[in-house]
Formats: structure tokens, sequence, C-alpha cells
């Protein structure tokens, strides 16, 4: 996030012979080069065949149009930069306090591994989790088993499908549902962290967490307090080696 571009980078020499080189073509009539036209045609224009009072007419209404874009493109601009001055602002004011967001990346740091959060609104025969590493390829499949609708967390332990503790990093989880019938169920899913930095890519505010996430400011669905595990009763369907799964009050 946040690339910098390390090739070739003009010398200020470089870079005015560069500009100097560069043609410079309108692709189309500004304001003033209208103003300018305009009063020249009425200067000069003949005086025994005078330019007819429609025509001058339609010239001042399209002047005035033109004056009337340009008025609105200076100010829908102001108000984008606004918007992009605030919006950065906002995402500032997260950093120091731990949120949920959509999302679906967690972390894992020796035998730590952070929680991700999933939901759905109807009943779920059959749910697996594929862990993903950084290449894509899949480390780990896990099956959850059925679920009543409501919003539950996971911790996975780690490890691989041989049992082997797997390298510290950021691993993807995917969710996959089905309902009674086979048919595929909608998961959202969520992740949770504490922010300590803001970057901005592609006119997009991203929010870095304490261990390295990303997330789209955007996505941000919940501010929460440190610490709280946002754990409710157990559901009673413990995971065992897989990890666990936790309903989530």
């Amino acid at each position: 996030m946040g690339y910098v571009d390390t090739g070739h980078i003009l010398s200020g020499q470089e870079a005015r012979l560069a500009a100097s080189n560069t043609p410079d073509q309108k692709k189309s009539m500004d304001q003033e080069a209208f103003l300018t036209i305009l009063v020249a045609q009425l200067t000069h224009q003949d005086p025994l065949n005078p330019m007819e009072d429609t025509e001058m007419t339609s010239q001042l209404a399209e002047f005035s149009s033109l004056e009337q874009l340009t008025s609105i493109n200076s100010s829908v601009k102001s108000l984008g930069n606004s918007l992009d001055r605030s919006d950065m602002l906002s995402a500032v004011s997260f950093i120091g306090k731990s949120v949920r967001a959509e999302g679906y990346k967690v972390t894992k740091s020796g035998e730590d591994v952070s929680k991700i959060y999933y939901g759905f609104g109807e009943a779920v025969a059959k749910i697996k989790m594929n862990i993903y590493d950084k290449e894509g390829a899949i480390v780990r499949t896990i099956d959850i088993g059925s679920k009543q609708p409501g919003t539950y967390n996971f911790t996975w332990d780690g490890k691989n499908e041989k049992g082997q503790p797997l390298p510290d990093g950021i691993y993807s989880v995917g969710i996959l549902g089905e309902d009674k019938d086979g048919k595929p169920v909608m998961v959202k899913s969520e992740v949770e962290g504490k922010v300590d930095g803001v970057v901005t890519e592609n006119g997009v505010n991203y929010l870095r967490l304490e261990d390295g996430r990303f997330v789209n400011f955007l996505n941000v669905k919940e501010v929460v307090n440190a610490g709280s595990e946002h754990t409710g009763e157990d559901s009673g369907e413990d995971a065992g080696e897989d990890g666990s799964d936790t309903e989530t009050s």
C-alpha cells in the first residue's frame, strides 16, 4: 500500500527541458479564449454588414453557458477536494482505536491468531473454512458443521492439515456455507484490530492495523473497546483441534 515509484527521477534541468518540449495544446476553448474571439469579432466586423442580432445573441448565450459550466466545474472540484480532506481527517481519528470492519484476513504471530467474525440470516447446514497462504494456496480446510442464524467468531489454531504449525504472517479465510438443500448461503465476514496508521492509495483511505493488515476505511462497521472479547455464550460446538468457534453476543 502507498507505493512509491523508485524509477528514474528527473532533475530540475531535465524537468524544465521536458516541459519545454511538451506541446501545450488545448483540446477545448476556455472562457478567456472565447471572450477574446468575441471581442475581436465585434471590433473588426464590417460596418456595412454587421453581425446579425440573432447571431450575436446566440454567441453571448454560448458564452454565458460556458461561464456557468466553468464555475460549476470549479465548485465540484473544490467540493471533491474538501470531501477527500474530510475523509482523511475522519480516518486519522481512528488511530489508536480498535475497529471491526468487513474483511477476511487473519494474522498469525506465534501461537496467537486473530479472530474472524462471520454471520448469516438463515440456518446453515454445512460451513467450511478454507485457510489460504499469501500465495493463494489452501493450507487448511476446516468443517464447522451446522449453525443457526446469528453472528459467530472463529479462531484458527495456526496449523496445516498435518497439524504442523505454519509460519507467522497474514492468511486469508474463505467461508463457504450451504443450506439443507446444498445451495450456497451468503456468509459475511469481518475482522478486528487496533489502528496504528492511515494510508491513501488511488483516492481510497485504508486503516493499517497493528499486525500489518489493512481495511478499507469505508468498510468499518464498529469501533470497539481495545481488548474486548465480544463473545457471548459458547455455542456448544467446539471445533477442537481445528480451532474454536464461538457465538458472538
